[in-house]
């Protein structure tokens, strides 16, 4: 096993990591797994390693890599019997797994050694869900706004500054794959499970991003998961808790929830995640696009030429578990054309019946060998089979550094949008007295008091009350306490920190910042924007439905 091992290392090692991406393939993708990323094929040389690689493997073993398995405690060895019986072809982590940098660092470390020593000794990936903003795994390192926060800016750049940052601190980790960025155009303001979580309602919007942010995880040598098609942003179902159907027109569709997942296959993105969304318009047969031919092999590889990585949304959620027992859906995801299974609630059910399929003939080996050869040669590529261990003490000097959190609250400070702003009350003026309440007020206030303003402890007091909100829309207390502010001459300005939808349910303040997110950096940045010390340039990435409120809008000072 270790010869294998080195033999792979040597093959790999006079390989170069390919961060290029071209445009689209005429051709769509077949079986044969000789397609190319968008236009760009493997090298020969990663193409040859790749097939040596797989003639070298079990059956077993390939069936392997097409799973993506919960890692168990916080050491390598609580998941050596996992790594020795299935040789998955990746692990993800969760925030029960992550203590310190230097923990995951050795963590990944002792988890690759593991892969190393078992079977064909193909490397792991080890991914995680970093999106930032709300989905953010790691209990430590920069935080940064959510994705709408980011099309709020109107920069690319934006987007590709977080990516950057947030692929050097996990690489630092030992993490060489996220699942992100979310290509989901948000135009649907109920939507329960994506939201912020978006770049906006703005199909070019958010197919300039997309690229953006990918090629950025890319560049720092972590593979970038775009997600989920064929789109998720017009959902009013959570498909972690039930199975969403999105019934619009195909030409709907190709205008509204398609233009950013055409620039990610165009871009060459090394990998895009599915969704557990019904799309009649594309496959009548009712089932999620996670197990539909039709969406996969019809529709993202046959007519938009796209032959990198598919991986399925987490197997685990019930938008996928309605119809068929949990074998059975690891089966009708890899014939619907998926190459890794991310998360099956049983990986030994899952395994056992993928194997199964094979072995009676239901899933053709050559199927079987185009996913697998996907998947080695996306690791050839991204240079794992030759990647140095994770050093603890470099991972504890980068995540989170002080030049990271410098990037983080500038985004955020250029993320910020003043909607209303009713005789001037802001910025507020030097001696302002000023109550903050609700949601971040303990940020806001610390915020406010360190750029020079006096935070009270009553309404009564302050020139100016200040009222946080995350999901007032939906709140009736939050709306109460908005109403309630106002009850007085003073003059009340709401902080919106989730979606900006906020203001179609809220008594009309005289001011209203969106922020687009409830992380620190996001509240600091109101504070700035606030005392006028950052003048406000966020500008509406999405429509507010109720309202005359519109993409791009925003005041200034």
């Amino acid at each position: 096993m270790a010869l294998r091992r080195l033999l792979a290392l040597v093959g790999a090692g006079l390989l170069l990591s390919s961060t290029a991406c071209g445009g689209a393939s005429e051709e769509g993708g077949g079986d044969d797994g000789s397609s190319s990323r968008g236009s760009t094929a493997p090298s020969p040389d990663t193409a040859a390693r790749a097939a040596e690689l797989l003639a070298d493997m079990s059956l077993e073993e390939k069936v392997g890599q097409l799973f993506v398995a919960t890692v168990s405690g916080t050491q390598a060895q609580d998941n050596a019997d996992l790594i020795e019986t299935y040789h998955p072809g990746g692990l993800i982590y969760f925030p029960e797994n992550l203590s310190d940098p230097e923990q995951v660092a050795t963590l990944s470390n002792g988890l690759q050694d593991l892969a190393a020593d078992s079977g064909a000794g193909i490397p792991l990936f080890l991914g995680i869900d970093q999106e930032q903003g709300m989905v953010a795994r790691l209990p430590f390192g920069a935080r940064f706004p959510d994705a709408m926060a980011i099309g709020a800016t109107r920069d690319p750049q934006a987007a590709a500054t977080l990516a950057g940052t947030t692929a050097a601190e996990l690489s630092a980790l030992g993490i060489n794959l996220d699942y992100a960025p979310v290509a989901d155009v948000n135009v649907n303001a109920a939507n329960p499970v994506i939201g912020v979580r978006s770049f906006g309602s703005d199909p070019e919007l958010v197919a300039t991003m997309v690229p953006a942010q990918a090629e950025a995880f890319e560049e720092a040598g972590v593979v970038p998961v775009v997600k989920h098609f064929p789109g998720h942003g017009d959902t009013d179902v959570d498909s972690h808790t039930g199975l969403p159907v999105v019934d619009k027109t195909r030409e709907e569709w190709e205008r509204v929830d398609l233009p950013p997942f055409r620039q990610a296959v165009e871009a060459g993105v090394d990998m895009i995640m599915t969704a557990h969304v019904v799309m009649p318009a594309i496959d009548g047969s009712g089932e999620p696009s996670t197990l539909s031919p039709e969406v996969i092999d019809g529709v993202l590889r046959g007519e938009l030429g796209y032959d990198g990585v598919v991986t399925t949304d987490a197997l685990n959620m019930e938008g996928v578990r309605q119809t068929h027992d949990d074998g059975e859906i690891a089966v009708r995801a890899v014939l619907a054309g998926a190459d890794q299974l991310l998360m099956p609630p049983d990986l030994a059910t899952a395994h056992a019946a993928v194997l199964a399929a094979v072995e009676e003939g239901r899933i053709d080996r050559e199927r079987l060998d185009a996913s697998v050869r996907r998947v080695l040669e996306l690791k050839l590529e991204r240079g794992l089979f030759d990647a140095a261990p994770a050093d603890p003490d470099h991972a504890r000097d980068t995540v989170g550094s002080a030049e990271h959190r410098r990037a983080a609250q500038e985004v955020a400070d250029r993320s910020v949008t003043l909607l209303r702003n009713e005789g001037d009350v802001l910025p507020l003026a030097e001696g302002a007295r000023v109550h903050v309440t609700g949601a971040g007020a303990q940020e806001i206030s610390a915020a406010l008091e360190e750029l020079g303003r006096t935070v009270t402890g009553s309404a009564g007091e302050a020139d100016v009350v200040v009222v946080g909100t995350q999901g007032a829309r939906g709140d009736a207390e939050q709306q109460a306490m908005v109403e309630s502010a106002g009850s007085s001459d003073t003059p009340v300005v709401v902080v919106a920190q989730g979606t900006p939808y906020d203001i179609v349910a809220i008594a009309e303040p005289d001011g209203y910042l969106a922020t687009y997110s409830s992380v620190e950096v996001s509240r600091t940045a109101a504070a700035r924007v606030l005392t006028g010390e950052v003048n406000p340039s966020g500008r509406l990435p999405v429509d507010i439905p109720g309202t005359d409120l519109g993409l791009g809008d925003g005041l200034t000072y």
